[in-house]
């Protein structure tokens, strides 16, 4: 068996005995009844529900053992539930062996250590409260508070094992009675001492708070959490009658507050060191206070009105039906507004100034439901994020392309930030941000929410979850605020798309007027004056005429000429008449570096498709040209389903589409094929630049469908 095994059974086996302690005293208190006993008064219902929280200590403490066998605060509340079973225990045995039966054996030694044994209870509790969480004091100066309670421990209980006392049940049988009269004097020292070093603890609790991590905070709160529901039970014991009847209305009342605020002690200690990432302490405490304030509340008016108005009215004391049934009304009535504004004055204690976590997603859910623009939606959600989380700034980050960059920010008036580049679905480092969390929507990584707290505070896990939970909801409102920016981002390239193709038709035409204007048409009107001669020397001097009739035929071929280098520079006649294949391979011999055309299958198409693939193929082998400094080019054609494409692959100096800015020839492509709703894609493969492009091919129409 393992040290670690070993620890955890001896802390259960310890826990398991204190269990057979407790459920045997409360057995020889039962037993003993109403026998009157100097010291001692009747077990009830009440002092059983009184001692069965001190059960929890030392269940708890094996948990923690089990799971931190070298955290002396598993061992201490362990020894705080031997302690406090234990000395019940040995009370109600003493009693039992010297003073009701006198034949049980062990009697004088249970007598001995029902003096001294329940005092370890009260004394390490402020030792608890030094070693939380970690089993460390705060830090090495702290170690002599530590020292200090040891000493009183050793010196309450030395007092106690030779001491004996009037209002005992039992004598105790090693008592001396010089040390009793020490006891009587210095004994209010020694309590003294407890309630000094409970004081010191709570400093050192409140200094480990200011100086702690998010998550031991969470810790801290729960265990200040159970502090705080000792204060109403000491109130409502002062009140109550030391010999009250337990029907008794703040007898009982003072026993179940009792049991809750003991048995919160272990159980929250136990919460903060094993699993305190699992719940919200401060809702908790939000809920603590409004239902304890409505109790208090609705305690008020019943005795505000049956009480105060029945003795103004004279009812004796008696039950007064009406009275009952107006507090009733009036509760029931002021039940819901006055449960809101406790809530809010809750929230307001707990959580400051910001909102709550789950009012942050409430108002998020709401906001989704409703319809607004990319420049609304993105701005409330890093709003609702930075209300949530009482962050310093909150910023949604969008994904465009390979890059992420921030699309909203609260405060508005944040610094610009650099965008961030997207590689294989994973969220890029985003500097500055405490915490950053993906947004995603069936896996793609549409963005990120991102949260910078102030100098020296860090997220809570309440706030962590709270950053999760909203990522998780904000996938889709991202995916459409997307989808509505791609869609604003096409129809804004198709305007100006269409804007360019009328500028590159009304340049063309310009440039048609130009070659007309400066070439055919300036060969036509040379005719036409040499045709006016020829004819005036047709009859004064032939010889001359036919000369000229000569020169005309000369330049009217030159004219034509002119007319078919226009016409070819608008439609290629080879393109018309061979298709794609042969119409390149023709440019190709003309090119400056080898380059081989590849079809693969192809056929004939629209004249629109086959002028737009050829004039691409055209411009990208002119890029190649000018600026590849390739040795050799490649130019491939082939048909899918449905689509024509084609690629031009060089093997040049390259560039990086995805910084490269591209000119007006790769503008004037896209263009083309985007109006016969195709596309142009271009990529890097090692040292080659590949551009290439789809257009899809037309059905052709069945004759009498």
């Amino acid at each position: 068996m393992t040290n670690m095994r070993k620890t955890s059974w001896l802390a259960w086996s310890t826990a398991a005995a204190v269990i057979v302690l407790f459920v045997t005293g409360i057995g020889l208190g039962l037993a003993r009844g109403t026998v009157h006993v100097t010291g001692m008064t009747t077990l009830t219902w009440v002092d059983v529900v009184t001692q069965v929280p001190f059960l929890g200590f030392p269940v708890v403490g094996a948990l923690i053992i089990s799971r931190q066998p070298r955290n002396p605060v598993g061992w201490l509340l362990t020894a705080v539930g031997v302690s406090a079973t234990a000395g019940n225990f040995v009370t109600e045995y003493s009693i039992a062996a010297l003073v009701l039966h006198r034949d049980l054996p062990a009697g004088q030694l249970a007598a001995w250590l029902s003096y001294w044994v329940w005092a370890p209870a009260g004394a390490l509790a402020p030792l608890v409260i030094l070693l939380f969480p970690d089993g460390r004091f705060l830090t090495r100066r702290w170690r002599w508070v530590g020292v200090a309670g040891g000493a009183n421990l050793v010196g309450i209980v030395a007092v106690q094992m030779f001491a004996t006392y009037s209002f005992a049940p039992v004598r105790n049988p090693l008592a001396i009675p010089a040390v009793t009269s020490l006891g009587d004097s210095i004994g209010p020292t020694f309590g003294a001492g407890t309630a000094l070093l409970s004081v010191v603890a709570l400093v050192s609790f409140v200094l480990r708070y200011r100086r702690a991590t998010s998550e031991v905070r969470q810790q801290i709160k729960w265990v200040a959490y159970s502090m705080a529901l000792l204060p109403p039970f000491l109130v409502v014991s002062a009140l109550t009658s030391p010999q009250g009847a337990p029907d008794n209305a703040l007898v009982i009342l003072s026993g179940v507050l009792n049991f809750v605020a003991t048995l919160s002690t272990p159980v929250c200690l136990g919460i903060a060191m094993l699993r305190f990432r699992l719940y919200d302490i401060d809702v908790v405490i939000s809920r603590t206070l409004v239902y304890g304030s409505l109790a208090a509340f609705i305690t008020a008016v019943y005795v505000g009105i049956v009480v105060g108005v029945g003795t103004l009215v004279g009812s004796g004391g008696q039950p007064n039906l009406v009275l009952s049934i107006v507090a009733t009304a009036i509760v029931a009535v002021a039940f819901q507004p006055v449960r809101e504004r406790l809530q809010k004055i809750a929230n307001r204690l707990v959580y400051g100034k910001r909102a709550t976590p789950y009012e942050v997603l409430s108002q998020f859910s709401e906001r989704v439901s409703e319809t607004y623009a990319a420049d609304e939606a993105l701005p409330r959600m890093a709003k609702v994020l930075a209300e949530g989380t009482g962050a310093e700034r909150a910023e949604v980050w969008l994904r465009a392309d390979d890059l992420l960059r921030r699309a909203a920010a609260w405060p508005q008036d944040s610094a610009p930030a650099e965008p961030g580049r997207v590689l294989d679905e994973t969220l890029p480092s985003m500097p500055g941000a405490d915490r950053a969390v993906p947004v995603r929507h069936q896996g793609e990584l549409l963005g990120a929410l991102t949260v910078t707290k102030r100098a020296g505070e860090s997220l809570t896990p309440v706030e962590e979850k709270l950053l999760d939970d909203l990522a998780a909801q904000a996938g889709l409102v991202l995916k459409n605020v997307g989808l509505t920016a791609e869609l604003l981002a096409r129809l804004e390239e198709l305007r100006a798309s269409r804007q360019r193709l009328v500028a590159a038709q009304d340049e063309e035409r310009r440039r048609l007027e130009r070659n007309l204007h400066d070439g055919a048409q300036q060969n036509l009107v040379a005719l036409k004056v040499k045709l006016g001669l020829a004819e005036t020397f047709a009859e004064k001097d032939p010889a001359k005429a036919k000369e000229l009739v000569a020169q005309l035929k000369t330049e009217a071929d030159e004219a034509l000429e002119t007319l078919r280098d226009l016409a070819r520079g608008i439609y290629p006649p080879l393109l018309a008449d061979k298709g794609l294949a042969v119409a390149l391979e023709s440019q190709a011999r003309k090119a400056t570096l080898p380059v081989d055309v590849e079809s693969d299958g192809i056929g004939r198409y629209p004249q629109d498709i086959e002028a737009a693939v050829y004039f691409c193929c055209l411009e990208a082998l002119q890029n190649v040209q000018k600026y590849a400094e390739a040795n050799r080019a490649v130019v491939r054609l082939r048909e899918t389903t449905g689509d024509l494409c084609f690629e031009v692959r060089d093997d040049g100096r390259g560039f990086d589409p995805a910084t490269a800015k591209h000119g007006a020839g790769m503008t004037n492509m896209a263009d083309r094929l985007d109006a016969l709703g195709g596309s142009l894609h271009v990529a890097r493969e090692g040292l080659s630049t590949i551009v290439g492009g789809r257009l899809p091919i037309p059905v052709p129409e069945v004759a009498g469908t």
